[in-house]
């Protein structure tokens, strides 16, 4: 293998790999991607056997081949190479030789045939999303998987098709809970009124791809597989096995309190008076009375904080404990001015929504106070 490639090229290339592969593994050879010159591409491939990418750049190629190198160790050394065309050349030794002008050096690679198939597709039954749909809904949702590997069915979110054709994406850890529902074209990418639970580390490798597309992304099911791609890069996601909860019985109907808050106004109270809070459980005291929200933190070992913001509010008086970092998240992953809490009694979970987005929720359980 010998090539010639850009350095913004083969930084692309190696950068989006960095985060699939493995730091940590008992498998040595998923530190490593497997590069392959052919043609007038060079394609790296990337894998932890759940995560897998595949992404091309144009590269002059005088001999072609497969050689899988050290991901971290290649990225590190071509990161500090001048914007200049890198020459690549694999070594009889399966070394892959590194030079740009009058810099040269040598790092061990390995056999390609040691790195571990890569999984297929066909190649069919893709359907067209628009990116930004599909990355909001993820930020709306990801902060609230739950990282509890003894139920690892909410280890990532729910993506599923509802009867008015629109999409749901949900995640829960027990504490809260997330669900969005924005409209998209139908696919029969899954059975008809079932879903598929993606894992947290697919959705932020996702999140990445999408963060750098505009207009569509194609997404399919093949198997056990989420397949998304664009032009020349491919993402393959191992799906979570399991049945996901029924969440509809947690989201709480029949709240008799709204209270209607600015949405930054409430986010930097929180975040000031919750520097006090005690660090273990992040409770922060919300006291309702009518037009008005007294927010308090306690901390006997640091001190205590207390702030008061206007809201629009005529019922009763109400005390409820939260967590402030649960409410950070939230009004974080809101863009509207106004944000709604709806609420029955200090024993009963909050429901917090966008003022004007009524296809977004997100359900937070009370903290004893």
């Amino acid at each position: 293998m010998k090539i010639q490639i850009e350095k913004k090229d083969l930084i692309h290339l190696l950068s989006r790999a960095q985060s699939i592969v493995e730091k940590r593994t008992t498998m040595p050879i998923l530190t490593n991607v497997l590069m392959e010159a052919s043609k007038n591409d060079l394609t790296v491939f990337a894998t932890d056997l759940g995560v897998s990418l595949t992404d091309s750049m144009p590269a002059v190629v005088e001999q072609e081949g497969q050689l899988a190198v050290s991901a971290k160790n290649l990225f590190e050394i071509i990161k500090e190479l001048a914007e200049k065309p890198i020459t690549l050349l694999k070594k009889e030794n399966n070394w892959l030789e590194i030079k740009q002008g009058k810099y040269l050096s040598k790092i061990v690679g390995l056999k390609s045939e040691d790195y571990p198939i890569f999984p297929t597709n066909s190649g069919t039954g893709f359907f067209k999303v628009e990116s930004q749909v599909l990355k909001e809904m993820i930020d709306k949702t990801i902060f609230s998987v739950s990282t509890d590997e003894t139920r690892h069915y909410l280890n990532g979110v729910y993506f599923e098709q509802t009867e008015t054709h629109g999409y749901n994406m949900v995640a829960t850890d027990g504490h809260r809970l997330c669900l969005v529902n924005r409209p998209m074209t139908p696919m029969k990418m899954f059975s008809e009124f079932s879903g598929i639970i993606i894992p947290k580390k697919g959705l932020q490798e996702i999140r990445k791809i999408l963060e750098t597309i505009d207009g569509s992304v194609e997404i399919a099911v093949e198997g056990a597989q989420l397949i998304i791609r664009k032009d020349k890069t491919l993402l393959m996601v191992r799906l979570t096995e399991g049945k996901y909860p029924n969440y509809t019985q947690f989201i709480p109907q029949k709240l008799n309190k709204i209270i209607t808050l600015n949405r930054e106004e409430f986010l930097t109270s929180i975040r000031r008076v919750s520097l006090l809070a005690n660090q273990k459980s992040k409770v922060v005291t919300l006291s309702f009375t009518a037009g008005k929200l007294e927010i308090t933190s306690v901390n006997p070992d640091q001190g205590d904080a207390k702030e008061e913001i206007e809201v629009i509010y005529e019922g009763q008086d109400l005390k409820v404990g939260f967590n402030a970092k649960y409410i950070q998240e939230v009004l974080s992953s809101m863009t509207e001015k106004d944000v709604e809490i709806q609420i029955n009694d200090h024993l009963s979970p909050g429901l917090m929504r966008p003022h004007n987005d009524p296809n977004y929720l997100c359900v937070v359980m009370p903290m004893r106070l």
